[in-house]
């Protein structure tokens, strides 16, 4: 199977996220990439607006990489700082994004980048039969038991 890198630097600032959703949209097409496009969209929305609204700094990168099945998308800003998954609350507007991430993708984690750090997500292809755009945690948490401290390592 094929295996495929790009990486972009963007300015932190709102315009870049519906930019970024509109590169990862492109790049997959291009590729061929057999995953959820519009998870892949969402996930990396996500992504770009907490480096915009908590990072900040000179630069964001968008880094995707499909290696065989698995497409792993991730962002890396200058800030050491992680990102935290909030408990749900219906009082806030704003503060769900890192849920979305944990329910739809299948891993992703935050690691140490050059005095910044990395955040990531990886998807597995779509599967036939599994409706689009939903989140896998309509169907349990998505995992298989072999997968679960995996999942649950990164979390």
């Amino acid at each position: 199977m094929s295996s495929y890198s790009a990486s972009i630097d963007l300015p932190p600032v709102p315009s870049s996220v519906p930019l970024a959703r509109r590169l990862v949209r492109d790049v997959l097409r291009t590729w061929a990439a057999p995953h959820d496009r519009e998870d892949a969209e969402l996930l990396v929305t996500e992504l770009v607006a907490n480096v915009v609204d908590h990072a900040g700094g000179d630069a964001l990168t968008l880094e995707l990489q499909l290696a065989g099945a698995w497409l792993r998308i991730g962002v890396v800003d200058g800030s050491a700082i992680r990102p935290v998954v909030r408990e749900l609350s219906r009082s806030q507007e704003r503060g769900r994004g890192m849920q979305l991430v944990v329910a739809i993708a299948e891993r992703w984690g935050a690691e140490d980048h050059d005095g910044g750090k990395r955040v990531w997500f990886e998807l597995a292809p779509a599967t036939a039969g599994e409706p689009s755009g939903l989140p896998s945690a309509l169907y349990g948490d998505g995992l298989l038991d072999s997968d679960r401290s995996t999942k649950e390592s990164s979390r």
